[in-house]
């Protein structure tokens, strides 16, 4: 059908100047799979230049006599290897255990360990560096672990148990997404700091030896290479020397800082009011690729089609019997109650703005119930030997024995099922109603009787086990108003569960409403619910990690806060830029809790450990890994992120793009904007004490 109408239809219409919008059944998961290909070069040269950016920050300031020694592409590069040997380790243990990974895993779940494995490998080659160039690779190494081993730990088991609780999520995308990421940020972090820094040990002795960067068995023997102090990184790099002598003294002045807590406060509490705007759903347009002919479809069905979708009220165990009120309890034609179902259906249709019910429903049971009735004489008919008599205008007019058809085909012999004094109050009884009621079923609708319920009703009725005076489930059947957009359909669904919950109590009867689209909308009744709970288990889960392994609730909630303005300010990113919640923004603001502990903990930790007073402590922790969150986190992930504006599906625009952008830009200002004010201004006491001066490096003793 798609491949005729674009190459036979298309023509046709667009000569008579026409326009033509069509879809299929199939035309949706064709759709999806060309999608999840048509951005696999953009991914890749996402993947690319980060991987580029990585080679460059990880080597020192470029020069050109040294520059293919003091380079880090074989590094780099070996940590991109670690980063996808713990991405293939989880799926592979997931899969082991037959958990299938989806689309959103193996397009996010890359990406999402090489931006958090690429800060931990730019904070240890800066740490390493950092080190006194007279010490051994050994004892360099030592001491950067000793730097900033704590704080990686910190941030990586964070992440970790961020995503952790994420599989507690009920719904199955986020849950599966949490379990695969949690596994490979643990399986990335163990590598670090076991393999990469092998690697980096094996590095450093190259580029001390004047071996060539990627071609290690050549050595190079040049006095520029021999007089170049720059190689190994001995001396601070502009963007270290910006942040101690330029960003911490002007972060350290009182009208900043009060401006600072003023802006960050008030941007913070705007994003609360304007979280309440975020929309749960997904379009259906925006996971499409931009040049599907499907935009067009549900662009035309929105703006011009005013049907809205089936809606039918189930009821369990409808009780027939005489003895039963449950009759008059549904039905709404004469000697039924005011309040039953039919009715209250009736009434909610006058007010279909909230109640999204566009008429009343259409009721086997009332058409049933006029079908047997006296006054129906063309109706419910039967032979004289008791067998269903059809109605004239209809063949076999004959009953199984010949003789009872008239001249003309007219069936003769024929008379109505019931006299009024055969029913109870024009009800019938329990063995009528049993009897008659699969007559009413294949029952053709007629000029004479409208009213039979063949075709109109064959799917309403469970009649499995009806015998025993009760119906195991019927449906009643009306429909929505017009949806649009997905909150319409959100809102259809809650009004439609909330009326179904009002007449079950009222009534007491089990009764729920269904609709075509209700199995796909689901999961957006709970899902502002889900998202929070799960955020506040991760933030919560975050802080315990902190506190347990800096032992100080001070820094602890310090981080905590910070931690919770970067979700929060994020969520009124996504109301200002109209971005839905669905699976995969839930995904992204559980993922923020792990990337936004990446801006936080290592500077917290710098200054937890460094002395003087708070001011000096800011400043030094700025010096020492203000330059790392910098370049090895904001940069990073920033340049990474840039690449996929320009993916051809909106649905990366939208959620990777824009989501990730403001992620990033939101850690880096709250990282290392606010973060530092804050520090300077109610940050814990120092953990450390001044014994002794080693050229320009104070050593440090921890206090027991």
């Amino acid at each position: 059908m798609c491949l005729m109408g674009q190459n036979e239809l298309l023509p046709m219409v667009q000569s008579k100047n026409l326009t033509l919008s069509f879809s299929s059944e199939s035309s949706i998961e064709e759709e999806l799979k060309r999608e999840s290909t048509a951005d696999v070069i953009t991914i890749l040269i996402s993947y690319l230049v980060m991987f580029a950016y990585i080679s460059l920050t990880l080597g020192d300031t470029p020069r050109l006599s040294s520059f293919y020694i003091s380079s880090k592409v074989l590094l780099g590069l070996s940590g991109v290897m670690l980063v996808m040997l713990s991405v293939l380790g989880s799926v592979g243990f997931f899969s082991a255990i037959g958990v299938k990974s989806t689309l959103i895993i193996m397009e996010v779940i890359p990406f999402l360990v090489l931006a958090v494995g690429v800060d931990n490998m730019c904070i240890l080659v800066h740490a390493v560096k950092r080190q006194p160039m007279e010490l051994p690779i050994e004892g360099r190494i030592s001491n950067a672990l000793v730097e900033v081993g704590p704080s990686i730990t910190l941030a990586s088991l964070s992440e970790v148990l961020a995503f952790a609780v994420g599989s507690f999520i009920p719904m199955p995308a986020c849950r599966v997404f949490s379990m695969f990421a949690a596994l490979a940020v643990l399986l990335d972090f163990l590598l670090q700091v076991t393999a990469f820094v092998a690697f980096i040990v094996y590095d450093f002795l190259r580029a001390e030896d004047k071996r060539i960067d990627c071609i290690p068995c050549r050595k190079i023997s040049s006095s520029s290479a021999d007089s170049d102090k720059g190689i190994g990184g001995r001396r601070p790099g502009l963007l270290a020397r910006y942040m101690k002598e330029i960003h911490a003294p002007i972060l350290s002045l009182w009208g900043v800082k009060i401006a600072v807590i003023a802006i960050f406060a008030a941007f913070t509490l705007s994003s609360i009011a304007l979280s309440t705007r975020v929309q749960p759903g997904l379009e259906q347009k925006i996971v499409l690729p931009r040049d599907s002919y499907l935009q067009g479809y549900f662009n035309n069905v929105s703006e011009y089609l005013r049907i809205g979708p089936p809606l039918y009220f189930v009821v369990k165990n409808y009780n027939y019997s005489s003895e039963s009120s449950q009759t008059n309890q549904l039905c709404s034609i004469s000697q039924c109650d005011s309040n039953s179902l039919l009715n209250e259906i009736a009434r909610a249709s006058l007010t279909p703005e909230s109640s999204y019910i566009a008429m009343p429903a259409a009721s086997w049971l009332d058409d049933f119930l006029v079908w047997i009735s006296p006054e129906a004489f063309g109706c419910c008919r039967k032979f004289t030997n008791g067998t269903f008599c059809p109605p004239d205008d209809q063949s076999p007019c004959c009953s199984s024995d010949t003789g009872s058809c008239g001249l003309g085909g007219i069936c003769k012999d024929c008379t109505t099922c019931f006299l009024h004094s055969d029913l109870n109050s024009d009800r019938p009884s329990t063995s009528q109603f049993k009897e008659k009621l699969p007559w009413f079923l294949n029952a053709l609708p007629s000029a004479d009787c409208a009213k039979g319920g063949h075709g109109a009703y064959t799917n309403s009725i469970d009649l499995q086990g009806y015998e025993n005076g009760v119906i195991q489930a019927s449906s009643f059947r009306t429909y929505h108003t017009p949806l649009n957009k997905q909150i319409d359909y959100v809102n259809s669904m809650r009004a439609a569960r909330e009326f179904s919950s009002r007449a079950s109590d009222s009534l007491k009867m089990e009764i729920f409403p269904y609709s075509v689209f209700y199995m796909f909308f689901e999961q957006y009744l709970d899902i502002w619910r889900t998202a929070l709970i799960n955020l506040a288990i991760a933030i919560g889960a975050v802080f315990v990690v902190c506190l347990v392994i800096t032992c100080s609730l001070w820094s602890s909630a310090i981080i905590l806060l910070v931690l919770a303005m970067i979700v929060v300010d994020l969520m009124g990113v996504m109301a200002i830029l109209n971005i839905q919640l669905n699976a995969v923004s839930v995904v992204n603001l559980i993922m923020s809790v792990g990337i936004g502990v990446e801006f936080c903990v290592h500077l917290t930790h710098a200054f937890s450990v460094s002395s003087g007073d708070r001011d000096q402590r800011v400043r030094d922790a700025l010096g020492t890994m203000g330059a790392s969150v910098f370049s090895g986190i904001t940069l990073t992930k920033l340049v990474g992120v840039v690449v996929l504006c320009f993916s051809r599906t909106e649905v990366f625009v939208v959620y990777y793009f824009q989501m990730y952008l403001a992620l990033v830009l939101l850690g880096f200002l709250h990282g290392l904007v606010f973060l530092p004010v804050v520090l300077s201004m109610f940050g814990p006491p120092s953990r450390c004490e001044l014994v002794e001066k080693q050229e320009d490096r104070p050593s440090v003793s921890l206090r027991p």
